[in-house]
């Protein structure tokens, strides 16, 4: 099953960082984020990606392009005339990666829409490309397989900030802002759909979270995996922040491989 990675945004809200380079490649331990999102993947034999690209795309495509450069000890010799490069301890990751261009300002369910040939008519999974979790995969690709519904995703109760879903057990009955009382459950990403679920898109402005989801929701094919374990976005640098702190302690909860 191929893994979608939503990857093409401003990430405006981290303009600190993002405004030299795009928020999935700010990194987390040296690592972009969007490494060691694909690390957790790549753990539970998960190893076909397709990153939605858009905003300085051009900065991930040349990092997977280096990617022996980034991950390998290398040996340049220019000695007598040379110009050679050896690789050293040359171990890479079993990753086939397609970097698509969907678009400067393309919202998610268009990126999701543009690159519907790479996927065809199969089953994938998606996510943002600014957060980590200790989620298991393969258990949520296991429940999605069971209820038999077209779409799934991860469910999680964040300290707060926001909109929140109304659930009937694990069944997504609609999407709502946060209100004060409320504790609820969040779209962590981490989704696995049906190819049916490109249907319901019609173009580069559709917003996924919104009417495609909505409509999902109310006919009943879209069901929540509910995560009780850890979950952190990088949507502030704040965030970015608190999970370097948590790579520092050499205990990351994501960090499974």
């Amino acid at each position: 099953m191929k893994v979608v990675i939503l990857a093409g945004g401003l990430g405006t809200r981290i303009s600190e960082e993002s405004h030299l380079t795009p928020k999935p490649m700010i990194e987390i331990g040296e690592k972009p984020i969007l490494w060691h999102i694909m690390k957790s993947y790549s753990f539970f034999g998960f190893n076909e990606f397709i990153i939605c690209c858009g905003y300085k795309a051009y900065l991930i495509k040349e990092y997977f392009a280096d990617y022996f450069l980034h991950n390998c000890d290398i040996v340049f010799n220019f000695s007598n005339g040379k110009n050679t490069m050896e690789v050293h301890s040359n171990y890479t990751d079993p990753w086939e990666v397609a970097l698509v261009d969907t678009g400067l300002n393309t919202m998610t369910g268009g990126r999701l829409k543009r690159i519907h040939p790479y996927i065809g008519n199969n089953a994938f999974m998606l996510t943002y490309g600014d957060g980590v979790s200790d989620v298991n995969i393969i258990e949520l690709v296991r429940f999605h397989e069971s209820h038999g519904k077209k779409a799934t995703i991860t469910t999680v109760r964040p300290e707060g900030r926001f909109g929140v879903l109304d659930m009937d057990g694990n069944k997504i009955e609609a999407f709502r802002e946060k209100v004060s009382e409320d504790t609820g459950w969040i779209n962590a990403g981490f989704m696995v759909f049906e190819p049916e679920v490109f249907n319901y898109i019609s173009g580069d402005d559709t917003i996924l979270e919104h009417k495609p989801m909505e409509e999902l929701a109310s006919i009943g094919q879209l069901m929540a995996y509910k995560h009780d374990g850890f979950w952190q976005c990088m949507d502030t640098q704040r965030d970015k922040r608190k999970l370097e702190e948590i790579w520092a302690t050499g205990k990351a909860p994501w960090k499974k491989w």
